[in-house]
């Protein structure tokens, strides 16, 4: 009991409660991760050359040996967004991605409407996740700041900007358009419907700056054809489909259509939306928050480990939002999600571990599938009208 009572004394040191400590904690790891990934950052080299492609009006979607393995899969939108990391030398190009994403993504949790105690836990317990997504420089990271932000912008009434942001993520990685979940809680909808379509239009011809009119709707079509192909083959792919959906087919070893797991689960999803008493209580808002984070990974094919950056945040807002007491199990239940969730693809996991049950059967979605399990059984269930319990 001592030993518990002096780790929860030293962890209350101002050090650890203090955000520069943790602004410069997640500045540093994309500075980390660009120096370990100087001559190994394939992602990079895909996500650049979409720009300079665009620009000598290539195909998107083609096979590019010679510069990278791997196609691109982001929309025509992103070799605008990733231009300016493009047009500089590739190590600094690099550096400067794995910086921004990092640092979006941590200004987007302290503009959130997220309770300082909130905000400390999401940045500490989900900084090495960060790193795992950092390592392979991918724009999940941003995905994760654009549905925290689409959200906070809706309770905060700036309907236009959560729009941009939506439009944005959707036109970029299809993961956007989960912000529309929160289309309930605005109280401008015609407002937000409109600079939804308003958003649409302009980012939609925004590429056109880099080549023809003709070419950007060729490849709005061609990329809808890759996504298409991409989602066959992800079933297939060990490293791929790492979700509620992959775990289910490589643990029964049977062949069934996904929509047997979705369709069910967005049943899950929505029964919540039918507690409209419910809806005038933060904490009940912030708990969907976290299940439209949580469920944006586990019920898509094209999941990856650096993609539960984005669960994660989830499982924190969930363990934070409620507004009673968070039981053993829960914080058991916690633990559990940072060991194999987190931990599994690092080297601090035992390595036998990681590839004879972990990779083959998709485990890391295990814990986060059960913690959005309860999510769901709480929304049912709980009254969410306390305050919430992690205010400082």
């Amino acid at each position: 009991m001592n030993y518990i009572s002096n780790c929860k004394t030293f962890f209350t040191k101002p050090f650890f409660r203090d955000f520069r400590t943790l602004a410069g904690l997640w500045l540093l790891l994309g500075v980390l991760a660009a120096i370990m990934k100087q001559h190994s950052h394939n992602n990079f080299l895909v996500f650049r050359g979409s720009f300079w492609h665009a620009w000598q009006g290539l195909p998107l979607y083609a096979e590019y040996p010679q510069e990278h393995w791997d196609i691109n899969h982001y929309g025509p939108l992103f070799s605008l967004i990733i231009a300016p990391f493009a047009v500089v030398p590739e190590w600094l190009g690099l550096t400067m991605w794995c910086i921004a994403l990092s640092l979006f993504l941590y200004v987007a949790i302290r503009r959130s409407l997220l309770t300082s105690g909130q905000q400390l836990f999401v940045l500490w317990f989900c900084a090495h996740e960060l790193l795992t997504a950092l390592y392979m420089q991918q724009f999940n990271i941003a995905i994760a700041a654009i549905i925290i932000l689409a959200f906070f912008l809706i309770e905060k009434e700036r309907d236009a900007t959560a729009a941009f942001f939506i439009v944005l993520g959707t036109l970029t990685k299809i993961y956007g358009i989960v912000g529309l979940a929160f289309f309930f809680f605005s109280k401008h909808k015609m407002r937000f419907i409109a600079s939804l379509i308003g958003w649409s239009v302009i980012m939609f011809v925004a590429p056109m700056v880099l080549s023809s009119p003709e070419y950007v709707v060729g490849q709005y079509q061609a990329w809808f054809v890759d996504l298409v192909s991409k989602n066959s083959e992800n079933a297939e792919a060990l490293m791929q489909n790492i979700s509620l959906l992959g775990m289910t087919h490589r643990v029964t070893g049977l062949e069934f259509s996904d929509l047997w797991l979705i369709l069910p689960g967005i049943v899950m999803f929505g029964i919540p939306y039918l507690r409209i008493s419910q809806y005038k209580h933060m904490a009940f808002r912030q708990t969907l928050l976290a299940s439209v984070l949580m469920f944006t990974v586990l019920f898509s094919t094209g999941s990856e480990s650096s993609g539960y950056i984005i669960a994660l945040i989830g499982v924190v807002i969930w363990y934070t939002a409620a507004p009673w007491k968070r039981s053993k199990w829960d914080i058991a239940l916690l633990v559990f999600v940072f060991v194999l969730t987190s931990l599994s693809p690092s080297d601090l996991f035992p390595a036998y571990l990681r590839k004879e049950w972990v990779q083959p059967y998709a485990l890391k979605a295990l814990p986060v599938t059960i913690v959005w399990f309860k999510l769901c059984y709480e929304m049912y269930t709980q009254d969410y009208c306390k305050k919430l319990k992690f205010q400082s």
